[in-house]
């Protein structure tokens, strides 16, 4: 069972770990809760491949327990799993799981599970533990084994019996914490609950969309759920007092969490929250009493118990000073040594404290920073975007950030300020508005009423992000600081909706996804045949050569380029004909002279190249997507594809989705050049364009300034077309 609610980035990775597993009369109900992301879409393309999955599109959001029943409704198993979709099931979960089931026969499984983060190896629960300090024989009732009230109260570790469910008319109620008032009263209910102590479920800690990480009154439903929980196992009978104690202590523990919360409950609500958690203790108290635990929360349950808001509040009040003491002075640890760092410093300390002095001045309100590639000059989406802002939003000035190296390379009459000096340190802390392809440094501090839009610059092939963390290349990379970069952002652009699911995924932070399409394509999207003209005349090529265009992407080390040989593709590709090969900005890829063969590598606009050429030989750069807005053959050269999703890891099977003929070693290569094939038309290129390419209208830059400088509502130009994985 599988509700889906804004999950687009994480949906995938949960279904395949469900469908990806084989076992006999496995039936995935997946329930579409009017999510307004493209959840619906995902769950459509793997059901239209597999007759195990049935989707239900639900018409308004009802919440998780609600889509929940509506699954239910739907399923004809004999045993039901609860799944989150941003969860995911172990490797070998599901066979194991059916196996005892099928041998044991329990009304009530649980199995363990593990919790993964955004950075670093997940950690096991502490199950195992809980059912030491839990004896009693397995496969028994919670008479025989109370203990296991203890374990976590959550839904989706738990295999329960579709006959115990109908026995006991258990369903979920609607509001947060929804767990609460099924999960006590199934376990408290049950006859037979069996226990698997090895890791079957991944419990994901999401940095963003987790209830518990929101400040919302919606956290005041925990009150309702328990007195749920508690109407439903009184119904139980006597049978049931034993363990009133411990559903008694798991109570008071749970309201706790959430009585005077500053990070989930809004002020105005926490005396409320105190009183709730007071009429509580008061109602439930089991009739033998209740033992508060030493320390803190001990004095924190009896203030509770006497209904001492004023004292709590005190109390709450001591506790904050005493963290925020300890944070600050965590904090002035760390300020040293930013002041005196071990390592080479980012920043000279003059820089630094002119930086941090200018960000003491206003913001200047139309004042936008402009940055591509690390400051290498003018170009990619920040290009367009600044071109389209200066016809659309003529009242924000803009001003780009380049190195000193870059600086003779700038169209005549750019704005802009050298990096490293006065005027740009100055640009960064006051610009209102600033717009990059990639991060900013790490000393660039976001200022109230500061706007970041990260345009960044291709459709990913490659792993991103946090995804990176999982492959050799991203060995030594700084997680923490990259997702604090990425948290400055306000805005991220996205070609395609293939593209927002991987960010949301590798940068899980609380930006506004703008799905727009790429500015820089739009040059490309409203291209005719003048323009290839222009651009051919540029290049200083002929109307009626045969032109191709070698664009290989960056290799992380050890990897090189594999075998290239442009004599022999300019002999394959006919007499008339010519190669363009450009080599990727952060590699010395060098491509050396022939008669038809010409090194474009420091060719300043890659958009001219795009217009001249009739044929694109690439690998895993994301130039593919972009050529393909012109609608040419596109051929895939990929010897190396085993060793660069190795090494550096793949969020897109390239191969599997590729625009048109594939070569995987050079002699292939020559071969398909030479057939001529390539030039047909292709239906997989079609496929591609539509997938990947159909937002490409040439407004893309237009919708973008809308949004960011001018604040209007702007959506995708079309519904989002499937993605179909592979």
């Amino acid at each position: 069972m599988l509700p889906a609610y804004r999950v687009q980035g994480y949906l995938r990775e949960c279904l395949d770990s469900i469908l990806g597993q084989h076992v006999a009369g496995l039936e995935v109900i997946a329930v579409d809760d009017a999510s307004p992301d493209h959840c619906g879409d995902i769950l459509d393309e793997y059901a239209a491949r597999d007759r195990r999955l049935k989707v239900l599109h639900l018409e308004r959001n009802v919440g998780l327990g609600r889509a929940r029943n509506a699954g239910l409704a739907q399923a004809t198993g004999d045993y039901v799993w609860f799944v989150d979709s941003d969860d995911a099931l172990a490797s070998g979960a599901l066979p194991l799981v059916s196996e005892v089931l099928r041998d044991r026969r329990p009304e009530v499984l649980m199995v363990d599970f593990e919790r993964s983060y955004p950075i670093g190896r997940p950690r096991r629960s502490g199950l195992r533990r809980r059912l030491a300090a839990a004896p009693g024989p397995d496969g028994a009732d919670i008479l025989a084994r109370p203990g296991l009230l203890r374990t976590i109260h959550t839904v989706w570790n738990k295999i329960v019996s579709r006959e115990l469910l109908e026995r006991l008319d258990l369903s979920f109620a609607p509001g947060w914490y929804e767990d609460v008032s099924w999960t006590y009263p199934l376990l408290t209910g049950a006859r037979r609950i069996v226990v698997l102590d090895q890791v079957c479920y991944t419990y994901r800690q999401r940095r963003q969309g987790a209830i518990t990480h929101t400040r919302d009154a919606r956290h005041m439903d925990v009150f309702d759920h328990w007195d749920r929980a508690w109407d439903l196992i009184d119904g139980y009978g006597d049978r049931v007092d034993p363990v009133r104690p411990i559903v008694f202590e798991q109570m008071i523990r749970h309201c706790m969490q959430t009585v005077g919360n500053e990070q989930r409950l809004p002020g105005h609500l926490r005396r409320a929250s105190f009183l709730r958690a007071a009429d509580m203790f008061d109602r439930y108290l089991p009739p033998g009493g209740f033992t508060p635990p030493p320390g803190k929360d001990g004095l924190r349950y009896r203030l509770v118990a006497a209904r001492a808001w004023h004292a709590y509040a005190a109390l709450r009040t001591c506790y904050r000073v005493e963290r925020r003491a300890a944070q600050a002075a965590s904090a002035a640890t760390a300020g040293w040594r930013r002041v005196f760092p071990l390592r080479k410093p980012q920043v000279g300390l003059l820089d630094r404290a002119y930086y941090r002095l200018q960000t003491m001045l206003p913001v200047r309100e139309n004042l936008a920073a402009y940055a591509s590639y690390w400051y290498r000059g003018v170009s990619c989406n920040p290009a367009a975007i600044h071109s389209r802002a200066r016809a659309v939003a003529p009242h924000v000035h803009g001003v780009w950030v380049v190195r000193p190296q870059s600086v003779a390379g700038l169209p005549p009459g750019t704005p802009h300020v050298v990096e490293g000096s006065a005027a740009y340190y100055r640009l960064l802390a006051r610009a209102k508005y600033l717009v990059n392809n990639v991060n900013f440094p790490d000393f660039v501090r976001k200022r109230k009423g500061q706007v970041h839009l990260q345009t960044h610059h291709g459709t990913p092939v490659k792993t991103m992000g946090l995804d990176e963390q999982h492959y050799p290349a991203g060995e030594r990379h700084n997680f923490r600081s990259l997702l604090r970069r990425s948290d400055r952002w306000d805005f991220s652009v996205s070609a395609n909706a293939f593209s927002t699911q991987v960010w949301e995924r590798a940068y899980p932070c609380p930006y506004e996804a703008l799905e727009t399409g790429y500015p820089r394509n739009d040059r490309l999207a409203r291209a005719g045949a003048e323009d290839r003209a222009v651009a051919r005349a540029a290049l200083g090529l002929g109307p009626d050569e045969t032109v191709a265009l070698y664009l290989p992407t960056f290799r992380p080390r050890p990897m090189t380029l594999p075998r290239f040989d442009p004599a022999a593709v300019t002999a394959a590709l006919g007499p008339d004909s010519r190669l363009l090969a450009r080599g990727h900005y952060l590699a010395d890829d060098t491509f050396g002279p022939g008669d038809r063969v010409r090194d474009v590598s420091s060719y300043p606009v890659i958009e001219d190249l795009y217009l001249a050429a009739d044929l694109l030989i690439s690998d895993y750069s994301s130039g593919i997507f972009d050529f393909a807005v012109l609608d040419r053959p596109i051929v895939l050269y990929v010897p190396d594809w085993a060793d660069y999703r190795r090494l550096r890891g793949a969020v897109l099977d390239i191969v599997a989705h590729a625009p048109g003929p594939v070569a995987r070693d050079f002699s292939e290569l020559v071969e398909v050049l030479g057939g001529g094939g390539w030039r047909d038309e292709s239906p997989r290129r079609a496929v591609f364009r539509e997938t990947f390419c159909a937002w490409e209208d040439g407004h893309a830059a237009e919708r973008v300034v809308r949004r960011v400088f001018l604040g209007e509502t702007v959506q995708a130009p079309r519904p989002s077309p499937i993605f179909t994985s592979s």
